[in-house]
């Protein structure tokens, strides 16, 4: 446990940072989800909405939002390729 006045407000920051880093990593990946079992234009611009607040705020990299959103188009473009 922190014994400084410091230590304690930097722990409570760390806590309510990390609460809401789980959020938009949780947010993210169940986009891509509901994409994956419901591929449409709608989930598709969904899911780049998530991957880029994401890639915003640092939970994932810039690099992995971009092959993300690229394998989702992908997907998307072969399931049209089949109907």
């Amino acid at each position: 446990m922190p014994t400084t006045k410091s230590a304690k407000k930097t722990l409570k920051q760390q806590q309510r940072r990390g609460k809401e880093n789980q959020r938009l990593r949780t947010a993210y990946k169940k986009a891509v989800r509901y994409f994956n079992e419901n591929v449409s234009l709608e989930a598709l611009s969904a899911a780049y909405t998530k991957i880029d607040q994401a890639a915003k705020n640092h939970i994932i990299h810039e690099n992995k939002a971009s092959r993300l959103k690229s394998q989702l188009a992908k997907n998307l473009k072969e399931t049209q390729k089949k109907n």
